[in-house]
């Protein structure tokens, strides 16, 4: 049976179908924040067929695997690329609903020409055709032929950003690869790694860091590295933090007390991360970044899992929403003294949509258009409901038009169609109001919108050109 996806998936009006394919699907892509590996990118990794491509680090993929009752040797372990994917083949036509459903079945149109449904019975034939483009397929090659413009991977204050330098000097791929500052190793005191984690960041940034002062020397010493190499944004992965407390002594207790082997209490955690994340934010502004809080994931839910398999193999799960005194006392904090950054706010507890929008019109301050963004549906929430959700909350409490769009979160270089799959919802959303005569039919100021979410709200916000 040939695929559903079609020319109009997903665009259910005329007027969608007009805004998608007359303004949307030619823009190119911005993904400011995935998990690619810059080094894969550098050396330009090939695969050695579908399965690895598709099932290598996907934990989207390993939970539904497991869910369908999956044995964890043709998930994680030590079966072959190719019994893996006949397992993850099988379960297909059990996933109609999920979003793994489409986008796996967008990827097979967009990368391998492939309309065939994919099930145990069409496993041979997709396993051939797929690995027949990859043999001279390779990882720059799926980045470019996806329009890629730009991405921003995810990378560690230590972390000493070779590959991303290497890319820069590199005339022969136009695309820019550009790094994250992402200090979380630094901020979540309460993980037992945290003392043997800041003798590595004192030694990418050379001085001992013992007290508050010398963890923000080092911090601002490698955000001016970062900034060099051609850093615009940062990042950061909370579950619901309260940063209400503020506290100095105890933020310095909680530095002492970790350092030594111990765990913080609860308030000494809240305290240091208040403390940490507001000088965080001061240089943001002083380097230009964008800050971005990624809220409400629960980590590690299975112990077992984690003992077994280690972190990042999709066992986190949606957390308790964030409260607005919390994340208020964060942003107002650093807007009073004027030294607050850009800032992105996503939510993996979609409760929380219309709370973050509010509050984040509040310290909108005319500087820069949207400054204060709520971010696309993350996670467990960019399927087609979730993005729905997301783009009418956004467009009822805060304003649509400046949404600078999708980004694919992602460690797979097959998940472009990721934004394509975006694009389609944006447009089904707007088309419809124009078919229901709740918007003008005024398609070069709709374009215009459209586009603009699409890529140039993105570059303009982030600084792209800069």
């Amino acid at each position: 049976m040939n695929t559903f996806i079609t020319e109009d998936f997903l665009l259910n009006t005329e007027p969608a179908r007009t805004l998608y394919h007359d303004f949307a699907a030619s823009m190119p892509i911005f993904d400011y924040h995935c998990h690619l590996d810059p080094k894969e990118i550098y050396e330009n990794r090939s695969f050695s067929s579908i399965g690895e491509a598709w099932l290598a680090g996907d934990h989207y993929k390993w939970r539904l695997m497991r869910a369908c009752g999956v044995p964890e040797q043709y998930i994680t372990g030590n079966a072959s690329f190719r019994e893996k994917f006949d397992r993850f083949a099988a379960i297909m036509p059990e996933l109609v609903g999920n979003p793994i459903y489409h986008w796996s079945h967008l990827e097979l149109k967009r990368f391998f020409g492939i309309d065939t449904l994919l099930s145990a019975q069409t496993a041979d034939e997709i396993w051939e055709k797929a690995n027949e483009t990859l043999r001279t397929a390779t990882a720059r090659s799926l980045i470019t032929d996806s329009n890629v413009r730009a991405l921003c991977t995810t990378d560690d204050p230590a972390d000493d950003l070779q590959y991303h330098r290497l890319l820069r000097q590199d005339e022969g791929f136009d695309v820019k690869v550009l790094p994250t500052f992402r200090p979380d190793k630094s901020l979540h005191i309460e993980n037992k790694e945290y003392a043997a984690y800041i003798e590595r960041l004192s030694g990418a940034a050379g001085i001992a860091i013992r007290t508050l002062s010398d963890l923000g020397d080092a911090l601002s010493r490698r955000c001016t590295y970062f900034a060099t190499e051609g850093c615009r944004l940062s990042d950061h992965s909370f579950g619901a933090p309260d940063f209400t407390v503020w506290d100095e002594t105890a933020a310095q207790t909680a530095m002492e007390t970790a350092l030594a082997g111990a765990k913080p209490t609860d308030y000494e955690v809240s305290a240091y991360q208040s403390y940490v994340m507001n000088l965080l934010g001061e240089l943001y502004v002083q380097h230009g970044f964008v800050m971005q809080l990624h809220l409400g994931a629960e980590r590690n839910l299975s112990t077992r899992q984690f003992v077994n398999l280690g972190p990042d193999v999709g066992c986190d799960s949606i957390g308790d929403t964030v409260s607005t005194a919390s994340l208020a006392a964060l942003l107002d904090r650093l807007a009073t003294r004027d030294l607050l950054p850009r800032t992105v706010l996503y939510t993996l507890n979609a409760a929380d949509n219309d709370k973050l929008i509010a509050a984040a019109g509040c310290f909108q301050d005319g500087t820069v258009a949207g400054k204060i963004q709520f971010g696309s549906a993350w996670w467990f929430n960019d399927h087609f409901e979730g993005m729905l959700a997301q783009l009418k909350s956004l467009s009822s409490i805060g304003v649509l038009s400046r949404s600078i769009g999708m980004l694919t979160d992602s460690r797979s270089f097959l998940s472009y169609p990721r934004h394509e799959y975006f694009r389609r919802i944006l447009c089904r959303l707007v088309g419809g109001w124009v078919a229901e005569g709740m918007a003008p039919a005024d398609y070069d100021t709709l374009g215009r919108m459209i586009q603009g979410i699409c890529f140039q709200n993105a570059a303009e916000y982030i600084g792209l050109n800069g």
